[in-house]
């Protein structure tokens, strides 16, 4: 894979992502299991995963989203968040504690190893009765219709093999009125940093990924997808499609993450 073919953007098809496992042609209805098993081997160091794929910046970005979600802090307000593919619980527990404990929080993830280290996490914490975890599909979530007043994701939505059901489901299970909020790595806009990021995520991540946990796999396919994923002004009209409202994104760091709105109204 050369340079040029790693940073341009004709690998950003959305509708290359249900066969795309990173760099890899897999059969269709093939990726989830394999993204499963990246997810059972880095589930105990899902945060150091994130440091490395982000130099520790992810924190600054999340606690950014939360901000910018701003959840009530009103007692008796009933506001419940559904955070998707966020097992670990690291964006509810965010939210709850900057609600001061009055929202309540749904985390759903399709992943039991990445859910068990969260619900661990949770009591730990002292969150238990406020944040609970569900096994689930982002393309076939199991809550009703207008569930949910906002609707989280962060750094999964490019793991999903069928975005567009995602994107559907999401709205679905939001009430009227409702925000979707997507915390993704994006495309990198900044000249001389785009080659610099680049060179660091694929030479330095996989092989530092390996020296941390003992398997680079995981990391390379991380940094592939990243490549994989649809650019920034693609995946808002995505949001669009699927029937959100008011959509707009805002770049961190050069575009290194990009945080998507939506509004069901």
């Amino acid at each position: 894979m050369t340079q040029q073919a790693r940073t341009g953007t004709s690998g950003r098809a959305p509708e290359d992502m249900p066969t795309s496992f990173g760099y890899a042609r897999v059969d269709e209805g093939r990726k989830q299991a394999l993204v499963d098993e990246v997810f059972h081997k880095v589930a105990e160091r899902y945060d150091l995963m994130n440091d490395l794929m982000s130099g520790g910046l992810h924190r600054v970005w999340k606690d950014a989203m939360v901000s910018y979600l701003a959840p009530p802090r009103a007692m008796g307000s009933g506001w419940r968040l559904l955070d998707v593919a966020g097992g670990t619980g690291d964006i509810a527990t965010r939210v709850v504690r900057r609600s001061n404990e009055m929202a309540r929080a749904v985390v759903c993830d399709i992943n039991e190893s990445m859910l068990n280290v969260g619900r661990d996490r949770a009591e730990k914490a002292g969150l238990g009765d406020v944040i609970t975890f569900t096994q689930g599909n982002a393309e076939d979530l199991p809550f009703p219709d207008r569930s949910f007043d906002a609707y989280t994701i962060a750094f999964g939505i490019r793991n999903v093999p069928d975005i567009p059901k995602a994107l559907r489901e999401a709205r679905r299970v939001l009430k009227r009125g409702g925000r979707f909020l997507c915390l993704e790595f994006s495309e990198v806009d900044v000249p001389v940093l785009d080659k610099l990021y680049d060179t660091f995520s694929f030479q330095a991540i996989p092989v530092v990924g390996k020296w941390v946990t003992g398997d680079g796999d995981p990391y390379q396919y991380l940094v592939e997808s990243i490549r994989r994923f649809p650019n920034q002004e693609r995946f808002a009209d995505m949001i669009r499609e699927a029937g959100f409202e008011r959509v707009t994104y805002r770049n961190y760091s050069g575009g290194i993450a990009a945080l998507h709105s939506g509004w069901k109204l």
